[in-house]
C-alpha cells in the first residue's frame, strides 16, 4: 500500500478543509485505506503525484470526495424530527395556509432516505387530494450517493424503522431489495452541491434538514454554514441538525426549541 507522507497528509487536509469544509485531520488511516485502490488504478507512485494530476480536474476531485466521505443513513433516522414535523410544524403550516406551497431542503441528503421520509410524512398528513405542494430539494456533495438516491432502490436494513403500512404502500419488493414508488420519488429533486459554495437560491425555505453533516466540519465552518442557513430560511422557519450537533454560541438568530431543533427568529 502506498504510504501517505506527513506533507501529503497536511496538503490534502488543508485542500479539503478549504474547498469543502470537511475536517480530515483525524482521518489519516481512512484516507490511506480508501484511496489505495484509486492510486493503483491511476498507476501513480505517491499521493503527491495523484493529487497533482487531479487538482484542476473537477470530475476527478468529485470522485476523490466520493471515496473520502461516508454516506450511511436509513429511513426514519432520528425519528423525533419527523414526529415534530407531523405534530408541530405541519399543523402550524396548515393553519397559516401559506399558499399551500412549502419549501423543504435536505442538505447533505446522502442516499435520499431523509428527503423521502419527509415527503412521506407530509403526504400522510396532507392527504393525496389536498393541493399542497411539498416537493423537496435534496443536495449532496457525493455524485455516487445522489445516483443511488435517484434510483430509489434500498436494502431491507434501510427500511427497518419504517411503519409496516408505509413499506406496503410506498415500496415494491425487487429480489432482496425494495424499490420506492414513483409517486414519492418524483416529489424530490436531487442536485449536487458543495455547502461551502455560495447558496444559489432565490427562494426562502420553510424547513432545512442538515443532520450529521457538520460533524465533519471544524467550528468555524459550522458557524459559517449555520449563518448561511439563517439567510435562506423564512422568518419562523425551522432547522433540524443531527442529535450530536448544536448551534455555536457565536451564531445568533435562532431560537432553541428542543435538542437539535431550532427556529429562525427575526
Amino acid at each position: 500500500m502506498i504510504q501517505l507522507t506527513d506533507p501529503e497528509f497536511h496538503r490534502l487536509v488543508d485542500f479539503v478543509q478549504k474547498n469543502y469544509g470537511i475536517d480530515l485531520s483525524r482521518k489519516r488511516l481512512l484516507i490511506e485505506a480508501r484511496m489505495c485502490s484509486t492510486l493503483s488504478e491511476r498507476r501513480v507512485s505517491s499521493f503527491s503525484e495523484y493529487f497533482d494530476s487531479i487538482r484542476n480536474d473537477r470530475k476527478s476531485l468529485t470522485g476523490m470526495m466520493d471515496r473520502l466521505t461516508t454516506n450511511h443513513t436509513y429511513f426514519m433516522r432520528e425519528p423525533r424530527h419527523f414526529e415534530f414535523l407531523k405534530d408541530v410544524i405541519l399543523p402550524e403550516w396548515k393553519r397559516m395556509d401559506c399558499g399551500k406551497c412549502l419549501h423543504v431542503w435536505s442538505a447533505g441528503c446522502s442516499t435520499g432516505e431523509e428527503a423521502y421520509t419527509a415527503v412521506m410524512v407530509m403526504k400522510e398528513y396532507f392527504g393525496p387530494y389536498s393541493g399542497w405542494d411539498y416537493r423537496t430539494l435534496a443536495t449532496d456533495l457525493s455524485v455516487r450517493a445522489l445516483e443511488s438516491a435517484r434510483e430509489g432502490l434500498y436494502g431491507p436494513e434501510s427500511l427497518s424503522f419504517l411503519p409496516e403500512k408505509w413499506k406496503r404502500r410506498y415500496f415494491v419488493r425487487q429480489g432482496g431489495n425494495y424499490r420506492l414508488c414513483e409517486e414519492i420519488r418524483r416529489q424530490v429533486f436531487f442536485h449536487r452541491m458543495n455547502l461551502m459554495d455560495p447558496f444559489p437560491f432565490s427562494i426562502r425555505f420553510d424547513l432545512i434538514f442538515c443532520r450529521n453533516v457538520m460533524i465533519y466540519f471544524n467550528q468555524k465552518s459550522r458557524d459559517e454554514l449555520i449563518s448561511k442557513f439563517h439567510g435562506v430560511l423564512k422568518k419562523g422557519g425551522y432547522l433540524f441538525l443531527g442529535h450530536s450537533e448544536t448551534i455555536g454560541r457565536n451564531v445568533t438568530g435562532f431560537r432553541y426549541l428542543e435538542p437539535s431543533i431550532y427556529q429562525k427568529g427575526s
